[in-house]
């Protein structure tokens, strides 16, 4: 029997990253007595503690923002047309501030456990400062890329040194003039951050295990008259990229490839390859994303433009990937990164062919030799999507742990909920849109269906909801079925769950943790759920207690 039981709070929301902000909005725009737990020391998430040098959208400024305030489209001026991190986080302030949402935040509160009290159909959570906080619902907004994961290397706590992962970049900033640099890692981050520190550091040792396909960003300023022309677009704008797959203004190219002539597929590349942003990767033909003969054609392509810019051969052919194919997983834009191989200050040490031993307490050490070093960076990437979740102790129905449900693979369905943990809701979960889109496009999506969902359950007189186990299963197959027909299926990459430093994430064990069928594909889908009353979750009546305890989002 449910018992009569006043929690602290209707909702819980876990993290003030780009998610968590707007899900604070919509929940007290409609009375709901919820608060937002951050870990940190203030708001914005990736925005707050990426601070390292070079850090910048890749999607287009004007549609990474939000978009449900004309206010706040109408004042915000971007800069440049891909905002840096001090910007960004300007940005996060500024909305937060406009709509006094810090009222409603808690900041260096960390949740270390979440339990499930089936009973009494509640969440018990444990934070940091020690206390115990009860809620109805809570809502992970941990963000998809916020745990880092630090290479499998002996002797990290003998360098005398400073070293630090990308993601704990001090925030004071670093001089790195005339120092000595080692960075380990070439994925997105380091792509970013390389041609920046070669510009400052005396010398610069990039440890590269596998390159990473990158091609230009093409950034520049936005004057007052293009912000004014795009305060008159935003609404074509972002109808444009909730129609587009990826959420971006890019779209794929409507022709086969196979239709247009060899030297059409060149001019096509060689304009995308110069113009902003993803279009060189979401405005091409849909085939390089799935038949392997496209995909090595364009992947040449790409790798001529790569040896065209770096004058050493040895170090162009080093930097070419040879063991996947261009666009099949996550596409690093870059700002001179090719070019910053040119410098004699600069060395590519390739660890495949000499892999690194340990750390010691002037460097690095290689099976070839010895590095001196007065910085060592770890550009090394995150446990990504699922990360967040298991590094809190999450218990659902008879103490059945969301970590040992996950460590295979995830299951969920719609990305949104997990069959055994009633009322939590994820609007960027594994295998959601918001996984594999413009992440605030997919967002504001995600956080609108869950907020649909509990007025639904206000308008029914229902305090739980938990997917059905048949539900999860169709949709997490309907997520493995996706990635058959893509080729992003061979790539070792956070797409397919690969994370050499993570136990279980290793080469070999494939973890389907994107939606690959697009927003338009994924909107309809969460559409008809709605539709149909919300087929595939149970739902249970208001627990025994007084009427006005009862979903506070009726006052």
């Amino acid at each position: 029997m449910v018992q009569s039981l006043t929690t602290d709070y209707e909702v819980i929301v876990i993290g003030a990253g780009v998610a968590g902000i707007y899900q604070i909005k919509r929940l007290i725009d409609i009375g709901i007595n919820a608060t937002v737990l951050e870990g940190s020391d203030n708001l914005g998430g990736t925005w707050y503690n990426n601070r390292y040098p070079g850090a910048r959208f890749d999607s287009e400024s004007y549609t990474y923002g939000y978009s449900f305030s004309k206010e706040v489209l109408e004042e915000w001026h971007w800069k440049e047309r891909f905002s840096s991190q001090p910007e960004n986080l300007r940005y996060l302030n500024f909305v937060a501030d406009k709509f006094n949402l810090r009222n409603h935040m808690q900041f260096n509160c960390k949740v270390e456990a979440a339990k499930f009290d089936d009973q009494n159909s509640i969440w018990r959570l444990q934070v940091s400062d020690g206390r115990v906080l009860t809620s109805r619902f809570v809502i992970m907004a941990v963000g998809l890329l916020s745990q880092p994961t630090l290479p499998k290397l002996d002797g990290k706590e003998d360098f005398k040194g400073a070293s630090f992962h990308t993601y704990h970049w001090p925030h004071e900033g670093m001089d790195l003039k005339g120092k000595k640099v080692g960075i380990i890692g070439t994925g997105a981050t380091a792509i970013q951050i390389i041609p920046v520190i070669a510009e400052q550091a005396d010398e610069l040792y990039v440890f590269q295990r596998r390159p990473n396909w990158s091609a230009p960003l093409n950034n520049c300023e936005l004057s007052e008259a293009d912000m004014a022309d795009i305060r008159t677009r935003y609404d074509d704008i972002f109808k444009a990229c909730s129609e587009s797959p990826g959420g971006f203004v890019h779209r794929p190219d409507p022709r086969s490839f196979y239709e247009v002539s060899r030297e059409e597929r060149l001019a096509l590349w060689d304009k995308l390859y110069d113009e902003p942003g993803f279009g060189i990767w979401l405005s091409n033909f849909r085939e390089i994303f799935m038949d392997e003969k496209a995909n090595a054609e364009f992947s040449d392509y790409i790798a001529n433009r790569i040896r065209q810019r770096v004058k050493d051969p040895v170090t162009a052919e080093t930097l070419i990937p040879t063991d996947h194919g261009f666009g099949i997983q996550r596409v690093p834009l870059e700002t001179n990164y090719f070019e910053a191989y040119n410098k004699d200050s600069v060395h590519l040490v390739n660890i495949q062919e000499n892999p690194l031993e340990r750390v010691i307490e002037t460097g690095l050490r290689t099976m070839a030799r010895d590095y001196d070093l007065d910085v060592i960076i770890y550009s090394t990437g995150f446990d990504a999507m699922t990360g967040a979740f298991d590094h809190i102790d999450i218990e659902g129905v008879g103490g059945a742990k969301l970590k040992d449900k996950w460590f295979e693979a995830p299951a969920t369905f719609l990305g949104m909920m997990i069959h055994g943990f009633p009322n939590l809701l994820m609007p960027n979960g594994p295998q959601s849109g918001s996984a594999s889109t413009n992440y605030p496009r997919g967002i504001e999506s995600g956080v609108n269906w869950l907020m649909e969902l509990l007025e639904f359950m206000r308008d029914h007189g229902y305090a739980r909801a938990e997917a059905t186990r048949a539900a999860e299963e169709e949709w997490t197959a309907e997520v493995v079925a996706m990635y058959k027909i893509m080729l992003m299926r061979k790539a070792k990459s956070w797409f397919t769950g690969y994370n050499s430093n993570v136990e279980g994430h290793e080469a070999g064990h494939v973890r389907h943790l994107v939606y690959n069928g697009g927003s338009p594909k994924y909107m309809t889908r969460l559409k008809t759920v709605a539709e149909s009353g919300y087929e595939g979750i149970e739902f249970a009546g208001e627990p025994a207690e007084p009427e006005e305890k009862k979903l506070q989002s009726t006052v």
